[in-house]
C-alpha cells in the first residue's frame, strides 16, 4: 500500500491519497489536481508525487 500527502507538494492542501501501487495514487492526484488546484499533471508533478510517496 502506498500514501500520498498533497501538501508534501502543494503547501496547506491536506488531502491524502492512499493506494495499491504508484498508479493507483497518480490516477488520484491526477483527478485532484485538475479539480481542485486547476493545473494538468506533467512530468514535473510526477516527479514531485513519486519522490513523496511513502509505504503504509
Amino acid at each position: 500500500m502506498k500514501a500520498f500527502r498533497c501538501g508534501d507538494v502543494v503547501p496547506g492542501c491536506t488531502r491524502e491519497f492512499t493506494g495499491a501501487d504508484r498508479a493507483e495514487i497518480l490516477a488520484q492526484v491526477a483527478e485532484h489536481a485538475r479539480a481542485d488546484h486547476h493545473v494538468e499533471v506533467d512530468a514535473g508533478l510526477v516527479q514531485a508525487v513519486e519522490a513523496n510517496l511513502h509505504d503504509r
